[in-house]
């Protein structure tokens, strides 16, 4: 769990950042929760756009998401959700305490 200092931290790192992955029409699949993991793994830190044709309500992308992925649900800001979950191989950031 992210503590509010934390977040704020991340949601700063992210801001420059831009959305790597859409969602669309086809709202959450396996095969795009597998590719957002294996994108976590390498960035630990992304941004990923809601298409304003998705059927599926923004909280409920991001709950399926970070409920897919098992990362930490930073922010939801407009159709963009920004999500952290920290690298077992590749962590180049470092969380303040």
């Amino acid at each position: 769990m992210l503590t509010g200092k934390q977040k704020r931290f991340l949601r700063s790192e992210a801001h420059h950042l831009s959305p790597i992955f859409q969602v669309g029409k086809g709202g959450v699949n396996e095969n795009m929760i597998a590719q957002i993991d294996d994108a976590l793994e390498k960035r630990e830190l992304m941004k990923i756009s809601i298409l304003q044709n998705c059927e599926w309500d923004k909280t409920e992308v991001a709950e399926a998401l970070v409920e897919g992925t098992g990362a930490e649900l930073v922010q939801v800001i407009g159709n963009t959700i920004v999500l952290y979950k920290e690298s077992k191989e590749n962590k180049q950031i470092t969380l303040p305490r």
